[in-house]
């Protein structure tokens, strides 16, 4: 059984690769790399390949003789639309006869409102219409994204008390690992922790760091200008506004079981969680 992971220089992919190291012999799994000199530095025992996904044709030689394919999303605002860049995986793997794929998508896909979720939907469509195998791995929020509240200090939030589903990226990714080894995977997972909101949020923090933190409620426009006063960049303030508009939808307050039901055990304690990213 060959496994192979597209973007395999970044965070998700690693504590993917990290997971399936654990069971899978290295001689089967591929890394599928744009820039392969970093994917060699990285993992220098492991077989990189060139994919790109602004090139279908790199893509179909770097997906031959694949059996079970984790493909990461691209991230939005790249040269090619991202929808583009899907399209050009989703056909190369069929071209190359890859059977199945496990595709991160996104929560709740198929019902979620907002702009961000519009090209997942549209990938798992085109997944559903190809004619492989798939799963979605529909993943909630990373508790990363917030990594910027956790300073000890209160911090702006746009979600009109809307919970989300937060767990670490290397749950989510280790979920997917789990997930490309099983026989018999179901079509759509779920993944995320418990909902919580940025009030509970507040509340981990004061005992973190023993004083009073608030989350301070703005709207969406008000969040933005502020971050914009900050002088952060274009980009940042592109993705924080983004996340919060996602949040204050609500497409990431309805929660499952599924991400620690597939780990095989609990996810880490959101206070834990927390704990952890606010001593980095």
């Amino acid at each position: 059984m060959k496994y192979a992971i597209t973007g395999a220089t970044g965070k998700f992919a690693h504590a993917a690769i990290t997971e399936l190291l654990t069971t899978v012999p290295a001689k089967d799994l591929v890394l599928i790399a744009r820039n392969t000199e970093k994917a060699k530095e990285l993992y220098p025992d492991l077989e990189v390949r060139f994919g790109d996904y602004d090139d279908e044709a790199s893509l179909v030689q770097a997906l031959t003789g694949v059996d079970k394919l984790l493909f990461i999303s691209s991230l939005p605002g790249g040269a090619l639309p991202r929808i583009k860049q899907h399209e050009n995986v989703i056909v190369a793997a069929k071209k190359a006869g890859v059977p199945y794929i496990a595709y991160t998508s996104f929560a709740h896909a198929d019902q979620a409102t907002s702009a961000l979720a519009d090209d997942h939907k549209a990938t798992e469509k085109m997944l559903i219409d190809s004619g492989l195998d798939y799963s979605f791995l529909r993943n909630n929020w990373y508790l990363e994204n917030e990594a910027s509240n956790f300073t000890g200090n209160d911090f702006l939030e746009a979600s009109n008390g809307q919970a989300v589903g937060w767990a670490l990226e290397a749950e989510y990714a280790q979920g997917a690992a789990k997930v490309l080894q099983l026989e018999t995977p179901k079509k759509i997972y779920e993944f995320s922790g418990p909902a919580h909101t940025y009030a509970d949020m507040a509340q981990v923090l004061t005992k973190i760091f023993a004083k009073e933190i608030k989350p301070v409620p703005v709207s969406v426009s008000a969040y933005k200008k502020a971050l914009t006063d900050a002088g952060l960049p274009e980009a940042t303030i592109m993705i924080a506004t983004l996340s919060q508009e996602v949040i204050v939808a609500g497409d990431l307050e309805h929660t499952a079981r599924d991400l620690p039901d597939v780990l095989g055990h609990e996810l880490t304690p959101f206070a834990e969680a927390i704990k952890q990213l606010s001593a980095h």
